[in-house]
């Protein structure tokens, strides 16, 4: 029998200063792996499997026919990660805000999970969330 290597993700985002953009992330508590980072684009790692390429405007575009979402009028995806508390759900988006970002939904505690959102420096959507790791063993339906 062969076993199938997990799959890998990678969400690509363009950004209009990359620069600030991983300043932004590196506040947040996010690292980029350099072998995948140049003048134009930055690999940030969310875990082994997971990354998001920050790709400024004019690289991003060169990967697609179709114009780029304006962030300001716009969702064109919502980004949600794990955090593995409240507090630390809170102390991200607070950290987004003192950073640049700004609000996007107030926080939503519903006893077994808590998230709250933000955009960051381009308008992308984003929310951190936590979840009682004892959903993961009666099940969980996303939306919920």
């Amino acid at each position: 029998m062969t076993t199938q290597a997990p799959r890998m993700l990678y969400v690509n985002l363009s950004v209009r200063n990359l620069k600030r953009s991983m300043d932004f992330f590196a506040a947040l508590g996010f690292t980029f792996n350099p072998r995948f980072t140049n003048e134009v684009a930055a690999c940030m790692k969310i875990n082994d499997t997971t990354y998001v390429m920050l790709l400024e405007e004019p690289f991003f575009q060169t990967f697609t026919a179709q114009k780029i979402c304006d962030t300001t009028t716009h969702t064109e995806a919502l980004m949600c990660f794990s955090c593995s508390s409240k507090e630390e759900v809170k102390r991200v988006v607070e950290t987004a805000l003192a950073n640049g970002g700004r609000p996007a939904q107030s926080a939503k505690d519903h006893g077994v999970m808590f998230g709250w959102s933000f955009y960051d420096l381009d308008g992308h959507h984003w929310e951190p969330a936590w979840m009682d790791p004892s959903m993961d063993e009666t099940g969980c339906t996303a939306g919920t």
